[in-house]
């Protein structure tokens, strides 16, 4: 088998709350992000952004994303914001995924602009992992956030996709079951029905 496939049937997701220090240094960074901008990219748009959140910037995201469950649910509990704050306090290292969305583009429409960005991510995931880093890419609801978004300079038209969290793994990683490949593979003729 090709070392790049071996590296790719390795990959997998780390519970980010095992994720611990030592996180990427910025120099490490530099060739993961060189790899981020070579993802398939129609129109050379190049919709990608990146933030990098290390240190206290973990605790000023979570505050943001505290903020914003306030603006949406009035009634949240502080449980809830308390617990919703402390999201990015477990991993070291951070990465927002963005996708800077050109409108009414003449051949690229808003979504291929956001595969192109998670497209990015998911080199910046294989890199690392051939850094021997472990990283998670979580969404949830502060991505859809309004007052998130603008906390990291997005207009609505455009997309968070979500944050890579990212460190050193503190546990062995357990090999996930996977499914069979084929069961989601077939050749295609205009006579066949898409599954439902």
């Amino acid at each position: 088998m090709e070392p790049i496939i071996e590296a790719l049937m390795r990959r997998q997701s780390t519970k980010a709350t095992t994720l611990v220090e030592p996180a990427p240094s910025d120099a490490e960074l530099t060739p993961v992000f060189d790899t981020a901008v070579r993802a398939p990219d129609h129109g050379a748009i190049r919709p990608y952004r990146f933030r990098v959140i290390r240190g206290s910037a973990r605790e000023e995201l979570g505050r943001v994303f505290a903020e914003g469950l306030k603006r949406r649910k009035p009634d949240a509990t502080s449980e809830e914001l308390s617990a919703l704050a402390a999201k990015p306090l477990r991993s070291p290292l951070i990465i927002a995924v963005m996708a800077k969305v050109v409108t009414n583009h003449p051949k690229v429409p808003p979504l291929e602009q956001v595969i192109t960005a998670g497209m990015a991510a998911q080199n910046i995931l294989l890199a690392l992992e051939a850094l021997g880093y472990g990283a998670v890419f979580l969404s949830g609801a502060p991505t859809l956030d309004p007052h998130v978004k603008r906390a990291f300079g997005l207009e609505d038209k455009d997309t968070l996709l979500g944050f890579l969290y990212i460190g050193t793994p503190s546990e062995e990683r357990r090999d996930k079951k996977r499914p069979n490949a084929a069961a989601f593979v077939a050749s295609w003729t205009a006579a066949l029905t898409v599954d439902a």
